[in-house]
């Protein structure tokens, strides 16, 4: 008898060997029907694996995070088969599953068009409704050589000849393509039934630009139609968010090849940049942090004191001058430990905070800079705690409380924590890595928060918490983090004189809330589809005139609310009043004021709220009165009121 242990603990038994295929149909008609593979005894298989054992299985169906890759990967082979079909003298590369679906590389002798992805698709579908067995074939190393090699597969030929001599290859034959994989796949095409090719783009064989440039084409692959359909809307508002196009149309930022991955603010877009600032400074000052400046440039002597010339040099920008090495500052940490160690500390002035919007410069690879989010000249909310051992502990939880309510007031309410610890190439002995780690671990428990450990992702000089938020569209982005650091205030020599009279090197704590101001503000951009709330807002008011007859109460609208602080512009040309509030409602500005002679006469103005909301008419007062209770509430949205 063979005992089959499945997921629910229930153990079946057979009285011989049976495939997977059989033992689902055992269970039932539904489960065989939707079954595309298994995992048996922690390995994934086909359905068609036989089971000649006691076992622990469980059937995998597209709801499965596995049987859902199952798909995604059997959908790429699929496109491989129809690609072949269409384009016979296309040789196939390699296929992998990627996140929300796939992608396969073709060696073809033209660039594929559009009109080839649709035809493709179109086969695909084809050959789907074929409903073909996809069948597992295994084979000497040497006989798959010679199989591809006859049918003019040489990136294939070569990935089968570089596997060691004797091993057995495994192949999947659907139709007339056959493809090395290792599996597993589902039973046939039939099983495929939502997909769709996204992109085409290219790709060197082996990630090497010195070989041939292969064509990439992209596609998703889904369970069900309302899944695909979910995601799809996704990214067409993804799209419509993009932090690069909306910093064009509301005339925010730009960039140039003159300055790579480096930002050009335009003043609306420096305006909201001050905001975030000014709110971080007031954060600040609110928490104890002394704000404080740095050189950008520091000896190259400084950087190998503090371990970044080993660890981090590739990404540095250097210079020399009068026989000194230089680089330009990466990141703010060296700094503030030399304004730390200008003065003789006390037990008594710990914790001492610091905080420096730092501009800093790293090398990034031009192919992975984006826009602003991944640039080479940043601005970080850098802040650095020198604390003692006692004090780890309760600067680490009010770090976290303080970054969960700047979180919020930016209008974003879902945090995800991750621990990293340790990674291979560090410095500092194991026994101060333990005390870093459990410091931050304990800090998220005592927070009560859910948070996961992600082995040997920590810095080089310790360990630290990130912080991630999840924006409008549930993406995930790291934003702040926390690190606890024993090693760089040794060192760089920093010390405070304790207690007992003795000397010691104190806890160095390194923290960001929004990290580089650049990101943070592509992120909200993002986010709020560049409809920024009140308070961010680069322009929150727009008086705008009926006629020219009435620039002068225009003026003295504007002087009321300028002098309460208030962002406000002007728009007095001689154009009709509907072209111009649908001129500035597409500046997603949030609030649009309309005077003309009634409105003068009476000593009022007329409101638009963003999204075409008509308060009606209201004195200059009371609409600063609410202007000021929706700054100070901090609202997503400005909140309608009436008159």
């Amino acid at each position: 008898m063979i005992s089959i242990r499945l997921p629910d603990g229930a153990v079946r038994q057979f009285p011989a060997a049976l495939t997977v295929d059989e033992l689902a149909r055992s269970i039932g008609s539904g489960l065989a029907r939707a079954a595309l593979a298994a995992r048996v005894n922690g390995r994934l298989v086909d359905t068609s694996f036989r089971l000649e054992a006691d076992s622990d299985l469980a059937v995998l169906t597209a709801r499965d995070p596995e049987g859902l890759e199952v798909l995604r990967h059997s959908t790429a082979h699929l496109l491989a088969y129809a690609v072949k079909d269409l384009f016979p003298t296309a040789q196939v590369t390699i296929g992998p599953v990627i996140e929300h679906g796939f992608y396969y590389d073709f060696s073809y002798q033209r660039p594929f068009t559009p009109e080839d992805l649709q035809a493709i698709e179109n086969r695909m579908r084809e050959l789907a409704a074929r409903d073909e067995s996809v069948v597992r074939e295994e084979w000497g190393r040497d006989d798959a050589v010679a199989f591809f090699r006859d049918q003019r597969e040489f990136y294939k030929a070569e990935i089968i000849a570089s596997i060691p001599a004797g091993q057995t290859i495994s192949l999947y034959r659907e139709g007339s393509f056959v493809d090395l994989c290792r599996g597993p796949h589902v039973p046939s095409t039939g099983k495929l039934k939502v997909f769709k090719l996204m992109k085409l783009a290219g790709a060197y064989w082996r990630g090497d630009s010195r070989n041939e440039m292969l064509q990439r084409v992209y596609g998703t692959a889904w369970a069900t139609q309302s899944e695909q359909d979910e995601y799809l809307h996704r990214l067409a508002e993804a799209e419509r968010r993009d932090h690069r196009k909306l910093g064009r149309e509301l005339d925010l930022f730009h960039l140039q090849d003159d300055a790579p991955g480096m930002v050009f603010w335009h003043p609306r877009g420096f305006a909201l940049w001050q905001q975030v600032e000014c709110y971080m400074r007031a954060v600040y000052k609110d928490h104890g942090y002394q704000e404080i400046r740095c050189p950008q440039m520091l000896d190259r002597s400084l950087w190998e004191r503090s371990g970044h010339w080993e660890n981090y040099k590739e990404a540095m920008f250097t210079t020399s001058s009068e026989n000194r090495d230089y680089a330009v500052k990466p990141m703010n940490c060296p700094g503030h430990v030399q304004v730390y160690n200008s003065a003789l500390r006390s037990y008594r002035d710990l914790p001492l905070r610091y905080g420096e919007f730092g501009a800093c410069h790293r090398n990034e690879p031009s192919g992975a800079l984006h826009g602003i989010m991944r640039v080479r000249g940043f601005v970080q909310d850098d802040g650095h705690i020198f604390c003692t051992e006692d004090q780890i502990q309760l600067e680490c939880e009010r770090y976290t409380g303080l970054l969960q309510k700047v979180y919020a007031d930016f209008g974003f309410d879902q945090i995800i924590y991750r621990v990293a610890t340790r990674p291979a190439k560090r410095v500092g002995s194991d026994t101060l890595w333990d005390k870093a780690e459990k410091a931050l671990m304990d800090t998220l428990r005592s927070s009560r928060v859910d948070f996961s450990v992600s082995e040997g992702d920590g810095a080089f000089y310790g360990p630290k918490i990130e912080y991630s938020l999840k924006d409008a569209l549930g993406r995930v982005w790291q934003c702040g983090t926390l690190q606890v650091d024993f090693n760089m205030p040794e060192r760089l020599g920093a010390e405070f004189v304790d207690l007992d009279n003795t000397r010691k090197h104190p806890v160095m704590l390194h923290r960001a809330i929004v990290g580089s101001m650049e990101r943070f503000i592509g992120i909200l951009i993002e986010n709020h589809a560049g409809a920024m709330p009140l308070w961010l807002a680069p322009v929150q008011v727009m008086v705008m005139s009926i006629t020219q007859h009435q620039a002068d109460y225009a003026g003295h609208v504007i002087q009321c609310l300028r002098k309460q602080g208030f962002r406000v512009e002007s728009d007095l040309r001689n154009e009709k009043i509907n072209y111009k509030i649908r001129e500035h409602s597409l500046q997603k500005i949030p609030y649009l004021l309309i005077v003309g002679e009634k409105e003068a006469r009476a000593n009022q103005v007329s409101v638009r709220a963003r999204g075409g909301i008509d308060l009606g008419a209201m004195s200059i007062e009371s609409f600063a009165r609410q202007l000021a209770q929706d700054v100070e509430s901090k609202r997503s949205q400005p909140l309608p009121k009436a008159a």
